[in-house]
């Protein structure tokens, strides 16, 4: 029997994530999942690739705002409204891979924040419901859309295979370095490889592509700190032509709204 026991969102990529009891599944993924984004002065992405000490912000929900703050400095903390909608924010066009996307700008001094807390000029901007950004559409079938994620809405990983890569590892790793959504219990290491339509609890969803993972795997989540593991393990036992492969990527076909919740259990075709 497999069994939902961890729910993740990022909701600024590439940031910390924020473990949840339950969650709302849209169709860009789960709510909230990878809706802000920050980005260079020419609109393009930014993430751990290029400033690893962006995994050291901290995000979470508290009184109507996402709160950010920094986990080795505890006096910097920025608040930012989920209500944007009434300061008419600047529209921009913004850049996630091949993708151009339409985004609404932050204000100055949040951006100014970010910049001085990263030491690196940088903007956040936000996707509204207006914002259509299609998934892949050589996996997805059409008409899937995606939030800021780099290409799908949802990630799924067993603890099974997390568990097979740690006993390859002199310092295992923790399961947030692949920066799921879904993680489930039971089974075999990579069972999730051979699916292809899955529910959980009620809610349906089709798995459309193993994850190719990159060198963001490579930095410690608690202090930025890069290494090689684990890819360069991954790669022993992992490596498919040039990609190292490791979980699921995912795209739901139910009907909103629906929620998905830890012990929830999944059942695989």
């Amino acid at each position: 029997m497999y069994k939902i026991s961890e729910i993740w969102i990022y909701p600024v990529k590439s940031l910390g994530g924020i473990r949840l009891s339950e969650a709302i599944a849209e169709r860009r993924g789960l709510q909230h999942d990878r809706r802000w984004m920050l980005v260079d002065e020419h609109g393009q992405f930014v993430t751990q690739r290029e400033i690893p000490g962006m995994a050291l912000l901290q995000p979470s929900f508290e009184a109507g705002c996402l709160a950010i703050s920094h986990r080795q400095y505890t006096d910097r903390r920025i608040d930012i409204p989920l209500d944007i909608t009434g300061d008419s924010p600047e529209k921009i066009r913004t850049k996630v891979w091949s993708n151009s996307v339409s985004a609404l700008a932050m204000p100055a001094e949040i951006d100014q924040w970010f910049s001085e807390t990263l030491g690196a000029p940088v903007r956040l901007v936000y996707m509204p419901d207006s914002s259509r950004r299609r998934a892949d559409g050589r996996y997805a079938p059409s008409g899937q859309i995606v939030s800021f994620a780099d290409g799908f809405p949802y990630l799924v990983i067993g603890a099974a295979a997390l568990e097979e890569l740690n006993r390859k590892l002199a310092d295992p790793v923790p399961m947030n370095r692949f920066r799921p959504n879904l993680v489930f219990t039971g089974g075999n290491p990579h069972d999730e490889d051979e699916w292809t339509d899955i529910r959980i609890g009620d809610q349906p969803f089709m798995c459309v592509k193993p994850c190719a993972r990159c060198v963001m795997t490579t930095t410690d989540q608690a202090t930025a700190q890069k290494s090689a593991e684990p890819l360069k393990t991954l790669a022993q036992y992992r490596k498919r032509g040039n990609k190292i492969l490791f979980g699921q990527n995912m795209i739901w076909t139910g009907i909103e709204p629906a929620r998905v919740r830890e012990g929830d259990i999944l059942a695989a075709d």
